[in-house]
Formats: structure tokens, sequence, C-alpha cells
């Protein structure tokens, strides 16, 4: 028997731009796939595990389109909504009305509460993003310095207070160690001190994470998975397919997940060609989708850009050729971080498609001697 099935998504982030472009449409669109999906599996809950909203601050369509979307599947589907805050969210303007809005279906975690939510024989633990300073004040606990010491204190109350004979619920959003990441998720500390074990969700039935966009499972386990993001919101996603995640727990047992795969009104992809095989349609793929295009010209291309959105309206980047041994996955630079002779580099293999010859090289650091700037070059 199955005592609960539920849907699990997460990382929304409503009212995100992508390089000036507003995603909102694209993102009420996913929503109704959402509501299909839940009309069709029928699930006891729906849990979105984080970054609701793009920013603390929502522009009020954001705000609007998540109030439709709650709306149709508490009252019209009558199916209760978890929620708790995301590294990109508010606390206090998520979790606002929390405590009488449960008695309606929705529960809605901003800050942390010990207390778990009880649906059937299901305890649903809601651990909201706590930087470690706002759980060790909540907490009273001055030994808690790191996300590891935060999320473990968390989970120690959680296991005092989890009431006997239920299963166990963890819907938490946190950097787990081992998960890959995409450009678009911000780093919750410096040199991965924002990290947390994936040993620490062990002895629960299920965690629901959110944070990493990709879909996938962690450290092996199959029990401790992120749904991923609603939509691609980096040129490092485009190959990645978006899906929720259905969650069956039985009364005993291990939990069965099947990922539910969304498809996107626009699809985001990487291209890469000559300009005038782009200009003439040499993609087979929707000319609608978000592109980001790499050119493979050897020299400049007069209003590249331009010219090449009359066929291609979405494009959303344009680059010449990368450099060898970069990371694919980069595709913009903040070229404030780099040093005069690699930026002078990188132009130069971008105007002419060819790598600075040594020869040329030693022109570029003569002239820069001739006019005092030798400080500028790294050896």
């Amino acid at each position: 028997m199955i005592p609960m099935r539920f849907l699990h998504t997460s990382d929304w982030h409503l009212g995100k731009t992508l390089c000036n472009a507003s995603l909102l449409d694209d993102q009420a669109y996913m929503l109704d796939q959402v509501l299909l999906a839940i009309r069709d599996s029928r699930p006891d809950a729906l849990v979105i595990a984080g970054d609701v909203y793009d920013r603390a601050v929502p522009p009020k369509e954001a705000v609007s389109l998540l109030d439709s979307f709650l709306v149709q599947v508490i009252r019209d589907e009558k199916v209760p909504v978890l929620i708790i805050a995301g590294n990109h969210d508010s606390p206090e303007r998520l979790g606002f009305g929390a405590r009488f809005l449960g008695e309606q279906g929705l529960f809605v975690a901003g800050a942390w509460s010990p207390e778990p939510v009880i649906l059937s024989k299901v305890a649903f633990h809601l651990v909201p993003y706590g930087d470690p300073t706002t759980v060790r004040f909540a907490l009273g606990d001055e030994h808690i310095r790191t996300h590891q010491d935060a999320l473990a204190a968390q989970l120690a109350r959680v296991r005092e207070l989890h009431p006997q004979g239920h299963r166990s619920v963890i819907v938490a959003h946190a950097f787990v160690t081992g998960g890959l990441v995409s450009e678009s998720e911000l780093a919750l500390a410096v040199g991965g001190a924002g990290e947390v074990d994936g040993r620490l969700f062990g002895a629960f039935d299920y965690t629901a994470l959110g944070h990493l966009h990709r879909p996938q499972d962690v450290g092996g386990m199959p029990h401790v998975r992120y749904a991923g993001s609603l939509l691609k919101y980096s040129a490092s996603e485009a190959g990645q397919v978006k899906a929720m995640t259905l969650v069956e727990l039985p009364e005993a047992g291990p939990v069965r997940t099947e990922p539910l795969i969304l498809s996107p009104r626009r699809d985001l992809r990487r291209l890469k060609g000559h300009f005038q095989e782009l200009l003439t349609g040499l993609d087979p793929g929707n000319r609608e989708d978000y592109l980001f295009v790499e050119l493979l010209d050897q020299g400049p291309v007069l209003d590249a850009m331009v010219r090449l959105r009359q066929v291609y309206p979405n494009l959303l980047g344009l680059q010449g050729l990368m450099e060898i041994g970069s990371d694919p996955g980069v595709l913009n630079v903040d070229h404030r971080s780099l040093d005069p002779e690699t930026l002078f580099a990188r132009f130069f293999q971008e105007t002419t498609g060819s790598e600075l010859s040594e020869e040329e090289l030693s022109v570029y650091r003569e002239v820069l001697a001739q006019a005092g700037l030798n400080d500028g070059r790294v050896e």
C-alpha cells in the first residue's frame, strides 16, 4: 500500500530574466504543465523545495502568477502545497500569513520551525535555506559556524520531534557535496564552505532538495534527490532535460521515484556554425528557441547579432571561437578579472579567429614596454 505519493519540484525562479529577456510567459507555460501533471497523477501533495522567486523582492507579475497557480492547485484540485524558502527568496515575504494559510492547505516555511507538517502517516520536515549565522541565533548554539554545522543541528532537532509511526520526508534547500552544478546557481559560500554532506539525510525516508538545477540523485542515494529547475536558466543547462519527480512512499521499504519530463514553450540551445550558414537556416531546430551562438568565422562579422536576430528572434548570446582548453560551459567572462595580456590575446582570437603567435606576442610586449606598461603583463 502507498500511504503517500507527492510531486517534488524546485527552483522555479519566477520573475527571472535571461540576458534581459523576460521568462515569465515561459514559466507560466511550464506551470500549466505542472498543473496537468497534478490532475493526471492525483498526488497527495505538491512539494516546492525553494527558490520560488528569483529575487527577494519579486516583480508583481511573478507574485500574481504564483497566486493564480496556488489557487488552482489548492482550491480547485484540493491538493495541499508545501513550500520552503530558498537562498533567492525573502523568508519574511514568502512566509507571510503562513500561520493561518496551513488551514487552507498551503504550508509555507520562510523561517525554520522544527514542527513537522503531518499529512496522512507522513511527517514533512520543512528546512528552508538558512545561513549559519541565522541558524546559530535561532538555536542559540555558538558552535554553529558552517552550513554543515547548521544543517546538522537542524536535523538533530528534527529527529527529536519526529512522531513515531510516521515516515519521514525532509524538504531542504542546500548544496550537497557531489551534486552537479550549473552556471545559474548562486554559490552559498566561498570556496566550497557552503556544501553539506549528503550522509546527513541518510536516516530519512526521502529528502526533497532544491538549489541545484540539474535533476539528480546525490551520492548514489536515490532517496536524496534534486528535482531540478523549472526551466533552463543558463547556457550550461542547454543539454539538460527538465523534470519534476513523482515520489511514492509505501508504508515500509524504500521510496520509489519517477521523473516527469517537462517540455518548454521554447527550448534553450547552444548553436555553432559559420555566419552565412546560420543566416540561411543551417539550424534544423525551432528558430523561436533561446539560442547562444558560437561563430566559427575566421574574421569579424559586421552587425552579426542584429542580422542573426532576423532569423533567430530569441538569440541571447554571441561569441567567436573559444580558446583551446577553455571551459565550453562558460560563455560570459568578467573581462575585468583578466590581465591585459590575456585580454588582448582573447580580443585577437575573437577578431581574427587565430591564436596569438609567439612573434605577435613579442610585438605586443614590446609595444607595452615602450609605453611603460610592463606591469600590466603577467609572466
